[in-house]
């Protein structure tokens, strides 16, 4: 079943508008505001525009009044997603300069209520501190509710000062980290509307990255409902993304895999965990109370999209009430695929609540990312093939549309440059300032056609490496011989080609090899 599109009639801005030179391809809008969503761990095809059976209304609407991506990538990696989001670089190099800073050159109000996470090459003109005038942030991991014993596994910073739970300003009680984030971005839209003053708002949100926990209500949404397993939701998925037209009917459904990770640093041993991880097995093989033990898990991690989905509504009403939708440019995209990383599970508890500390399992990360093979960290599709979805009711116009040509998180800094009129330097000081690897989407968003990128990198570290050059990609997995891939072909990856074109797979492996652009520590 396709849920039904939210939509939400639109107020006039008559009298927001100002008088602007005209070029050939028309008038130039008023300077636009821009909010960037960006959800962690989510797979392609867990949001219901793109194939999933949870509801998610509100990213719908983004997706029936914007465009969606057919193909976008990430970099497989948290940390790896934002640094090079942030910077436009897949290089490290310590004149890499920010994003965020430029817009704000631009007399833009900046807000980032969310995720923190950088490689240690990111300069710190990147921190939120040092180009943000509004933030509640935290660093790569921790806890949605407060923990039984008050200990949060990392702190949160309220414009770059610690600051405890107490001390914050929120509306609904328990604590959730999700619902606060958002009453903090809903203050400062308002503020910005009133001083009427552009702002840029980076959202990103933690949901649905572990810990598993959420709200008791929203998981007795879903109980129950997943019992069906990850063979039939997968198979279902995979025919409503075709039906839909996020997916061509012939690229086929991949098998499922296992996570084959290494398990580093867990308190019970390598050894130990790796006997507790189940490995995949068709779900009419498992028993009843594996099955009512399974059914949770994947209930919470639906609650938190959920959860999510409801935060994401509530900056586009917002929007709505402030007279700001039709001149805002909302992106939502998330940093890479599903997590099925076991090494953090705390074994000894259920999901959902705040006593908890579990992640998926890999067969359900199978089903969120949907129809591709692996998951978070590989440069295999599973891990670095995102959704992106863009509306900006001023200038895309294609509503509902799809956009096929592929593109990646480098192009976003170029994008929201051109948007918002910032200029790249080419020196700073005596130093030379990298060129951006990226190009800017804003033809796309017109309807035009804009320059393919030259190659796209992907893949957390040299192990997990993917390069695509056009329609032909080469993947590892953990340092094991080069894949070759024809993406327009076989974008789930089912067809290894490399002993078939190993002339065109060598000269991939010697192009990326001369280019020596890595992202990893």
């Amino acid at each position: 079943m396709i849920h039904v599109f939210y939509l939400i009639p639109y107020i006039s801005l008559l009298f927001n508008l100002v008088l602007v030179p005209k070029t050939e391809s028309g008038p130039v809008p008023p300077t636009p505001n821009i909010i960037l969503i960006m959800a962690d761990d989510i797979g392609f095809s867990d949001i219901s525009s793109y194939g999933g059976e949870i509801p998610t209304p509100n990213i719908d609407r983004l997706a029936a009044e914007g465009l969606r991506f057919r193909q976008f990538y990430n970099m497989a990696k948290c940390e790896v997603s934002r640094s090079v989001m942030l910077t436009g670089l897949y290089d490290k190099n310590p004149a890499a300069q920010s994003m965020v800073s430029l817009i704000r050159n631009e007399g833009y109000q900046t807000y980032q209520f969310g995720k923190e996470h950088f490689q240690e090459w990111v300069p710190e003109r990147c921190y939120a501190k040092n180009n943000m005038d509004q933030s509640l942030t935290f660093w790569a991991t921790t806890e949605y509710f407060v923990p039984p014993d008050g200990k949060f596994s990392r702190p949160f910073y309220l414009n770059g000062e610690r600051v405890e739970v107490k001390d914050l300003e929120f509306e609904q009680k328990p604590f959730y980290k999700t619902d606060v984030f958002t009453d903090y971005a809903v203050k400062y839209i308002k503020k910005a509307s009133k001083d009427k003053e552009p702002f840029f708002l980076f959202m990103p949100y933690h949901a649905p990255h572990y810990p598993l926990q959420a709200r008791p209500e929203d998981i007795a949404r879903f109980r129950g409902k997943y019992k069906i397993g990850w063979d039939v939701l997968r198979q279902q998925r995979y025919e409503r993304m075709i039906e839909m037209g996020v997916l061509d009917k012939n690229h086929e459904l991949s098998n499922p895999t296992s996570n084959i990770n290494q398990f580093r640093g867990h308190p019970k041993g390598d050894e130990e965990i790796r006997a507790l991880i189940p490995k995949y097995r068709p779900w009419s093989d498992l028993t009843e109370e594996e099955k009512d033990a399974l059914d949770l898990e994947m209930s919470v991690y639906a609650a938190m999209i959920h959860r999510l989905d409801l935060n994401i509504g509530r900056l586009l009403d917002t929007l709505d009430e402030e007279n700001l939708t039709e001149n805002t440019l909302v992106i939502y995209l998330s940093d890479n695929g599903a997590c099925p990383y076991d090494s953090n599970r705390d074994f000894d508890s259920p999901p959902g609540g705040a006593h908890s500390y579990r992640t998926q399992t890999a067969a359900w990360s199978n089903l969120s990312n949907t129809p591709f093979r692996y998951f978070k960290q590989f440069g295999h599709e599973g891990g670095t093939h995102t959704h992106f979805i863009a509306r900006w009711p001023n200038v895309i116009k294609n509503a509902g549309g799809f956009i096929s040509q592929p593109g990646h998180l480098v192009d976003i800094f170029p994008t929201l440059l051109e948007v918002t009129g910032g200029e790249y330097p080419e020196w700073e000081e005596e130093t030379k300032v990298p060129p951006l690897d990226g190009s800017s989407l804003l033809p796309l968003f017109e309807g035009k056609e804009r320059k393919e990128p030259e190659f796209f990198i992907s893949g957390f570290g040299e192990n997990f490496r993917m390069f695509r050059k056009g329609d032909w990609k080469i993947v590892r997995k953990n340092g094991e011989p080069w894949e070759l891939y024809n993406m327009a072909d076989d974008m789930t990856e089912t067809t290894n080609l490399m002993d078939e074109k190993e002339g065109i797979g060598n000269s991939l492996i010697e192009e990326y090899t001369q280019r020596s652009k890595t992202t990893d520590k």
